[in-house]
């Protein structure tokens, strides 16, 4: 065994800076008897950060509270909202060309005698309720401009599972005030050589323009799509993934709500012409952008496109070039690469900031030492390049899936190439639902959105496939009917007794009188499983001939 690292050194701020120094910090310790973990922060104070990544992933509130940050402190310093899925607006068109909405939510999808729902929506339809409206309440939540829970509840308490959009570059000095309160150093100069040991290639000092030499043990390359040190000076490769997807631009704008106190708690992308906006409502102002392929529209032209889609005419636009893809290895020598550095695929279900999360946390369960012994970096390698393919793969399903013909970009992203792992599932999905044995990773996007989005998008409907156990199995339509009858029900009271979403944000904020938790929801609220509940439980279950509505 080698001796124990002691100093940890990140080259570059922003997010995925802070986010990794937090973590660090939080979740690796010194070994016994030794010295503290020392960790350094090197910040070019004439480089801007991206500043996009607003949405986040359910793991964040996790996150958050495992690090000790109060979700108060965090929605006021911020300027957070709540977020329960993200809706899909015009990404397909039904059977007489109309374009229509989908969402794809937190929740799981439950199963009817160990049959998942979906074999029961294709079979009996949905009472004309998209498919997400089974099961979850992030649908009707979102339409009525409600939160995940009522006022008056404790921090972080989940009875609808959620995540968050922010702020980015709030985000990301609030994490600096809270990481330099711990003891994490901040250097903000300018790294102008990198120094490498003359026989191994190792990184051993980084000169900074004004303070000289910094001598470093292991290091985290925070630098963005630049890839200073991973990909400029240890020469790593970088995967292009533009075979696959056609998004290489973007260009963002902040704009005023138009109503404060009308706050929608999803996410919103509305397919265009080349691509696809987002929209984050935050509580103080409205984050917006155009995804776009540069080979379909000029910048001049998405501009155009996209300001006449918002009806502002006035806005001024920020381009902002995109590297799809990832770093071949992230973790080379003793330098990872986290954040852009290490790979990017487009926003569009706001994976930025969980790549940071899930890199830093599996670098602190495959911590080196000195002698950074190889097993390490290749588990690790191995489990990051799992991870972008993941989010590569469902990103590609959505246009895969598409069946828009209105502009050469809708046809030309249904014909790109297709990786392997996804080919092969389609393959499969044509005859059955997505299920937990088809997906050789899934870290975060399980069979079951999977189902959310292929349901959603209504493909089966257009001719995708038939799912032939629909036809084998029985799928008694009394106990469908019963099921959507308790979910109608539960759902109704979800969205009765859930917070205005602006109040809600409000009083986590400190702006209003702290509530005396509505009706039934106090402290042992969380435990009751009612459908939209982010916390772990079994998945729910109908046996044939039970009463549905003991069961949900």
């Amino acid at each position: 065994m080698g001796e124990p690292i002691t100093n940890v050194t990140i080259v570059g701020g922003g997010t995925a800076g802070w986010l990794a120094a937090l973590l660090l910090n939080t979740f690796v310790r010194a070994p016994a008897n030794g010295p503290p973990l020392r960790i350094t922060l090197i910040e070019s104070p004439n480089v801007p950060t991206v500043g996009v990544g607003e949405a986040t992933v359910p793991g964040m509130p996790r996150t958050l509270k495992t690090a000790g940050i109060s979700e108060r402190a965090f929605f006021k310093a911020c300027n957070a909202s709540f977020k329960l899925g993200v809706v899909f607006k015009d990404w397909n068109v039904d059977e007489n060309g109309e374009p229509f909405s989908f969402i794809n939510p937190f929740e799981r999808v439950p199963t009817i005698g160990g049959l998942d729902f979906g074999y029961f929506h294709l079979r009996h339809g949905a009472r004309g309720r998209e498919f997400a409206q089974t099961y979850s309440p992030a649908t009707d939540l979102a339409r009525a401009c409600r939160g995940p829970r009522p006022l008056g509840l404790k921090e972080y308490a989940n009875p609808v599972g959620f995540a968050y959009h922010l702020d980015a570059g709030a985000f990301a000095r609030m994490l600096q005030g809270i990481c330099t309160d711990r003891g994490v150093r901040h250097i903000r100069e300018d790294v102008v050589h990198v120094e490498q040991d003359p026989e191994t290639g190792y990184v051993t000092a980084l000169e900074l323009k004004e303070s000289g030499r910094h001598e470093v043990e292991l290091v985290l390359d925070c630098t963005g799509f630049r890839g200073l040190i991973i990909n400029e000076v240890l020469k790593e490769p970088f995967i292009s993934y533009s075979k696959y997807l056609a998004n290489d631009r973007a260009m963002a704008v902040q704009l005023p709500h138009k109503d404060p106190t009308k706050l929608p708690s999803a996410t919103q992308s509305t397919a265009l012409g080349a691509g696809w906006v987002w929209r984050v409502p935050l509580f103080h102002r409205v984050g917006t952008g155009y995804v776009y392929s540069s080979a379909h529209r000029t910048d001049e032209e998405a501009r155009a496109e996209f300001l006449a889609h918002l009806g502002e005419p006035d806005a001024e636009p920020r381009v902002i070039p995109m590297r799809i893809g990832r770093t071949e290895r992230a973790w080379v020598k003793n330098v990872v690469a986290v954040g852009l550095s290490g790979g990017f695929i487009e926003p569009l279900e706001s994976t930025a900031i969980h790549t940071i999360d899930m890199a830093v946390r599996w670098l602190g369960t495959y911590f080196p030492d000195r002698d950074f012994a190889e097993p390490l970096r290749a588990r690790y390698n191995k489990l990051s390049t799992a991870l972008y393919d993941e989010i590569r793969d469902f990103i590609c399903l959505h246009y895969v899936l598409g069946n828009r013909t209105d502009d050469p970009y809708w046809i030309d992203a249904r014909s790109m190439e297709v990786p392997d792992s996804l080919a092969a599932n389609l393959e499969l999905w044509q005859h059955v639902l997505p299920s937990p044995y088809d997906l050789e990773f899934d870290s975060f996007f399980s069979h079951g959105v999977y189902q959310a989005v292929l349901l959603g998008k209504r493909v089966y409907e257009m001719g995708f496939g038939n799912p032939g156990i629909a036809d084998s199995r029985p799928i008694d339509r009394a106990v469908w009917d019963g099921a959507l009858d308790h979910a109608e029900k539960q759902i109704d009271k979800l969205v009765h007794d859930m917070a205005d979403h602006h109040m809600l944000l409000k009083e986590l904020r400190g702006e209003l009188e702290p509530q005396m938790p509505f009706g039934t929801w106090g402290a042992a609220a969380a435990t009751v499983p009612l459908p939209g509940m982010a916390a772990p439980r079994p998945t729910v279950s109908f046996e044939t001939g039970s009463d549905p509505a003991s069961l949900l």
